[in-house]
């Protein structure tokens, strides 16, 4: 069964790049036809996908699935890398300001990476605050 946990840091100040790294256990992130997104939640707003590392390390984000969840500013602030020797991928999220204060979520899911009702198997999520 997979597992999922975030980490990385709970206070970022603004202008700086946050990274967080997810953790999977029970299965390789390089197995065949697996997807591996970001996913957060601002307080009192619904899920935004963020983009998603596919087994192959290709990327996908926001616009370039022709997603619901258009934003061209996080867009050009948002990449995701991977270390496939510790079975990890990380969020990369440049210039962050307190509207990218969210509980940040990594998931296994679909291509589609905003078809939330797709995913199956979820971190607890992590509290990021932005804040000087």
């Amino acid at each position: 069964q997979v597992q999922l946990q975030e980490s990385g840091p709970g206070l970022v100040k603004p202008s700086q790049t946050l990274s967080l790294t997810c953790t999977v256990s029970g299965i390789s992130i390089t197995t065949k036809d697996y997807y591996w997104s970001w996913i957060r939640q601002p307080p009192g707003k619904g899920l935004e996908w963020l983009g998603t590392i596919d087994y192959s390390g290709s990327t996908y984000y926001s616009l370039s699935l022709g997603s619901t969840d258009y934003n061209p500013s996080l867009r050009s602030r948002t990449s995701i890398s991977r270390d496939t020797s510790k079975n990890q991928f990380t969020l990369h999220l440049s210039s962050v300001t307190p509207e990218d204060t969210a509980v940040y979520h990594c998931a296994r899911g679909p291509l589609d990476g905003w078809k939330y009702s797709q995913y199956d198997g979820w971190g607890q999520g992590t509290q990021v605050t932005v804040s000087s």
